[in-house]
């Protein structure tokens, strides 16, 4: 036996690391998040439990028992719940608005049942009777008609009030947030000003009834670092008083980790706040649970970070969790969680379950108060694919990271899904697709892998026209896919500015537009991840061109169209030109209306000789209306067109 220990040994020094799994349960690998600080926030909102459990969901643990959903959550390792509190989100009849109809009685319940299992309450006032967020911040029933004196009075007392009974509740609240993604106001308020004194009535009832918890703000898009900065600034000049600047971070839309490290670690060195993300989360599956539809699916304009696996779940939990913690940050909270399928079993018995139990985003009742969003599209859940627990409310093993993420859990590498394949060739080029794929390893890393292709029809695609195509394929034991775009050739460089800014596009401000440049966020994009922005905050500011001058034309007959959006533009002088020579030779009027709504000025017949060069771009002049005009411009095409 002797002679066989020093075998042994080396056998086991001679396994590959990642074969040491810190845990034997769980078959996903987590990356460690050393020294992270005892009293970090592992938290998660769950601030729809009460309805799915009044629409008769039930919450199982890993091992398939029924249990108590905020047991699960403890003994997984989540130490902080987060919960929405709205004034009143009942009709006169007492009909639910849905979402959970989350007043102040259900905080209490949830509070209470958090408390008892040993985790602390954030108390998230959306100051509204329903949703809260950038685009929507309304006025509770009971405010309407206030003088904001008179609101700044009602929010205080409020405020105090639901605190008071939380506290006389015994629940122990370590947070409460004034307001929900503050953006663009509060309670009916726009004026920074006005939000600002409300923000100050709330932050003086928390110190009064819980003078131990900390205070936060929270806005949504720290992909605009600029707003971020300048939100800032505001409650600094206007002295409100608040612990913890918060934020909202989905990775499909809010940007790189970078950057929000970057523009959190600004505001906290300089105002000496904390920070903190107070909202996350990410699919695991394209799937949809409950036949309402879900935000994140197949397609869509969004960023894809990681693959729709629970592994790719993980991954990005463990990534914003390094990430706030590597700038001192105090915590990140996933977002509705547990918000699984009520169990229906079809859109009609759901639909009864939402109406009834306020179990869906919005019920029909909500109509009363929202009638432009809520009264049109209430129904389910938009988020079942990213919670932690599956559509039958059994946890997964994704939710075990709040529990590991403090020493990790290391696994064998192996392939996790493939990465997305997209290739734009034009028409009269060759196809030709990749012979490698990559496929996402379990630890977000990238390894070539061999692909086979089934059979296509390379002539019948290219005389199909500008078209589409997906051609399936395997590689390493999975499916592959590739989306092939059949397009004009363009003869314009960086057309879709997704390229590195070689000089191509020339900018001439023509006024005093403070921001003029390429930026990525593939929602505001036509194609791929990037645009040109232009926005001024000032009236009578905006005012520019943005063209790229073509040599070497093979002569003929051209059409050259560009895409632009935008709002706040007030009076607006917007058009497409193209100029041969220098000379311009025509023009196409065009507009800016409202967010993603592109509009595409189109010239044809643009006459090119052997030798001429031809300019091509836009101008844009807007007097702004109120908060200062903006826009996106992408997808600039020169083609040349056919003629009989």
């Amino acid at each position: 036996m002797k002679h066989l220990i020093p075998l042994l040994l080396c056998l086991l020094f001679a396994l590959p690391f990642s074969a040491l799994a810190e845990d034997a349960d769980c078959s996903l690998y987590i990356k460690a998040v050393p020294n992270l600080k005892e009293d970090f926030a592992l938290g998660m909102d769950v601030s729809s439990v009460l309805s799915l459990e009044a629409a008769g969901v039930k919450y199982y643990d890993h091992d398939g028992n029924e249990r108590d959903l905020f047991a699960i959550l403890a003994e997984n390792g989540v130490n902080y719940i987060r919960v929405r509190v709205w004034n009143d989100p009942f009709d006169k009849d007492g009909n639910g608005y849905g979402g959970g109809n989350n007043d102040i009685n259900a905080a209490i319940e949830i509070g209470k049942r958090a408390t008892a299992n040993g985790m602390k309450l954030l108390v998230d006032f959306h100051y509204s009777d329903f949703w809260a967020d950038p685009a929507k911040q309304m006025l509770p029933k009971a405010w309407k008609g206030k003088r904001t004196t008179a609101k700044v009075k009602l929010l205080q007392e409020y405020t105090a009030d639901c605190l008071t009974r939380l506290r006389d509740a015994g629940v122990d609240v370590g947070m409460v947030q004034l307001g929900n993604e503050t953006n663009n106001g509060m309670a009916g308020e726009k004026n920074f000003a006005n939000v600002a004194k409300l923000m100050s009535a709330g932050a003086e009832a928390v110190r009064t009834i819980y003078p131990e918890a900390l205070i936060c703000v929270h806005f949504a898009n720290p992909e605009n670092a600029d707003n971020y900065y300048a939100y800032a600034r505001k409650l600094a000049e206007s002295e409100v008083d608040y612990d913890v600047f918060a934020t909202s971070y989905y990775p499909y839309w809010h940007g790189t980790l970078e950057n929000l490290k970057t523009v959190l670690s600004a505001i906290q060195q300089q105002y000496g706040k904390q920070v903190m993300v107070a909202e996350t989360s990410y699919a695991y599956t394209i799937e949809d649970g409950d036949f309402s539809g879900n935000t994140i699916g197949e397609g869509g304009a969004f960023i894809k970070p990681y693959p729709f696996t629970m592994q790719g779940q993980v991954n990005h939990v463990a990534d914003v969790i390094e990430a706030m913690h590597e700038i001192g940050g105090i915590g990140v909270f996933y977002w509705e969680g547990a918000w699984v399928p009520v169990p229906g079993g079809s859109w009609e018995a759901n639909s009864a379950l939402w109406e009834k139990h306020g179990a869906g985003w919005a019920s029909s009742f909500a109509a009363e108060y929202d009638p432009a969003d809520a009264g049109k599209y209430y129904g389910g859940c938009a988020c079942d694919n990213q919670c932690l627990f599956d559509f039958s409310g059994k946890a997964l093993e994704s939710l075990k990271v709040f529990k590991l993420i403090r020493q990790g859990n290391t696994v064998p590498l192996k392939a996790d899904a493939l990465d997305d394949v997209t290739l734009m060739i034009d028409l009269t080029g060759e196809i030709v697709l990749p012979d490698t794929v990559n496929a996402v390893m379990n630890d977000n890393t990238r390894k070539a892998v061999p692909v086979v292709w089934e059979p296509y029809d390379a002539e019948a695609m290219k005389a199909g026209g500008v078209n589409t195509y997906v051609i399936k394929g395997t590689a390493d034991g999975m499916e592959a896919a590739c989306q092939v775009a059949m397009i004009e050739y363009n003869y314009l460089q960086n057309w879709s500015f997704e390229d590195a800014d070689n000089g191509e596009w020339v900018a001439t401000d023509l006024g005093a537009t403070s921001q003029l440049y390429i930026e990525e966020k593939k929602t505001d994009s036509v194609t791929g991840s990037k645009h040109y922005h232009f926005y001024s905050e000032a009236a009578n500011s905006v005012a520019f061109t943005l063209e790229q001058e073509v040599r070497d034309l093979p002569a003929g007959t051209y059409r050259y169209e560009i895409a632009i959006m935008g709002g706040d533009g007030g009076t607006v002088d917007i058009y497409a030109y193209a100029k041969v020579n220098g000379t311009e030779v025509a023009r196409q009027a065009s507009t800016i209306t409202s967010y993603n709504v592109w509009d595409v000025p189109v010239i044809e017949g643009i006459q090119v000789a052997e030798g001429d060069s031809v300019t091509v771009g836009v101008y844009v002049k807007c007097s702004g209306s109120g908060n200062g005009a903006w826009g996106k411009i992408d997808d600039a095409k020169l083609n040349k067109q056919k003629t009989e």
